[in-house]
This record gives C-alpha cells, sequence and structure tokens, in this order.
C-alpha cells in the first residue's frame, strides 16, 4: 500500500469512529420529538426535529407482550397517552436491542409512572432504581386497576412469560425435527435385517412393522 493510500485509509478510519462517537447520546440527554408509533405498552417511536426516528424503550417498566393478557390494552394505553403528541424522553442508555431507553414526559406527565398508576405494565423489577414506580404499582394493585382486575393466573409477569415461551418454540422445533434414526414410513421391504426392524418397532414406535401386534416386527425377517 501507498503511503498515500494509507493516510486514506486512516483519515477514513477516524472519520468513521467520530460519526460512530457521536451518534452515541450521552445517559443524560434529552431527546424531543412527536411521537410517531407506538409498537406494544413499553416501547415507541420518537420523530425528533432534525427528522431522526429514534426507537424509545421506556425505563423501568415492562409492559405485557401483545399475545399477553392485557397486551393489546396496554399499548392502547400508551397510545392514548402519547399519539402524535410533543414528549421529551430523558435518556438513561441504551439496551441490548440498541433501542434507547428513557423516562419519557408529555408535559409534566410522567409516561412511565402514568402507566405503572394504571395498571397498563409492571414495575421491571431488574432495571428499575425509583422507589415512586414501586408506589405506583402497588396502588395500581390494591385498586385492581388494569392488569391487576386480571384472574391472577393472567396476571403473569413479562420478564417471566417471555423465556417461557421461548422455551415453548423450541421444544415444538425439536419435535417438528425428524430423527434421522427413525425414519418416518418405513416398510419391512425396505429394511435388512430382523435387528433394524426390532429397533425401530422399539424404539420409534413403528407399528406399521408389526400389524399382527404379537411384538414380532417383519416377520420374514424375523421368522426365517
Amino acid at each position: 500500500m501507498s503511503s498515500t493510500s494509507a493516510w486514506v485509509a486512516l483519515g477514513s478510519g477516524l472519520l468513521l469512529l467520530f460519526l460512530l462517537h457521536a451518534c452515541q447520546l450521552p445517559s443524560d440527554a434529552v431527546l424531543r420529538g412527536t411521537v410517531v408509533g407506538v409498537h406494544d405498552g413499553d416501547t415507541l417511536t420518537l420523530l425528533t426535529a432534525d427528522r431522526r426516528q429514534v426507537k424509545i424503550r421506556l425505563a423501568g417498566i415492562d409492559a405485557p407482550e401483545r399475545r399477553q393478557p392485557y397486551g393489546q390494552r396496554s399499548r392502547q394505553q400508551l397510545a392514548d397517552l402519547v399519539s402524535g403528541r410533543e414528549v421529551q424522553a430523558q435518556v438513561a442508555g441504551v439496551d441490548k436491542y440498541q433501542r434507547t431507553v428513557a423516562r419519557v414526559h408529555v408535559k409534566a406527565l410522567d409516561v412511565n409512572r402514568e402507566l405503572v398508576r394504571r395498571g397498563a405494565a409492571w414495575v421491571y423489577r431488574d432495571y428499575n432504581r425509583d422507589a415512586s414506580l414501586l408506589a405506583a404499582e402497588s396502588a395500581a394493585r390494591r385498586d385492581g386497576a388494569g392488569l391487576w382486575a386480571l384472574p391472577e393466573a393472567q396476571r403473569q409477569p413479562p420478564w417471566e412469560w417471555r423465556p417461557q415461551q421461548a422455551a415453548q418454540r423450541g421444544a415444538s422445533a425439536a419435535r417438528r425435527t425428524p430423527d434421522p434414526a427413525c425414519p418416518p414410513a418405513a416398510t419391512c421391504s425396505q429394511l435388512r435385517s430382523c435387528a433394524e426392524a426390532q429397533r425401530l418397532l422399539a424404539t420409534c414406535g413403528l407399528q406399521a412393522l408389526d400389524r399382527d401386534r404379537d411384538g414380532i416386527p417383519c416377520e420374514a425377517l424375523c421368522l426365517d
């Protein structure tokens, strides 16, 4: 590489680092703009004055997922509060999905706390540092507000529901994955030995190999 090319490459790299650094918001930044999208009960999209769209995850709370009981109503509660409204978002950080985590206000209204007060969200214990949110949740629970009016069996915190659903999806996928050791439709004419027929009957439950149900599969092989 020539010295000129090396300097060009170095300059490009420094410029990229500068841009990446410039795009990272400090944890105490305040974003202002209009809410142009509400995705669920704790996530919205903010359009800033410079026409940037920023996905905001509301800090300290966790709303029911859309497929959970009260999930759609939780989303509607957030939409009623912020859709098309001018808001300010006090940035707390960035989560693992690269969403900006923030406390959102519409004028003097603390949206995060209001959702908890209405029973539209839980306090997210692992990430909350605000005692006022816990007080709001206790009041909502006492008053039977929002999701707290549901039967107890339907009031599952989202942080428990999500891994449970992931485990169920994994189990379903495992059931759908065919076992190469167990062909789904083997016939006696395809088998080479009695031992193979016995294994498929015992291990894979291929009852078609034992039509008379006497426990002896593929009698042409096993009684020969």
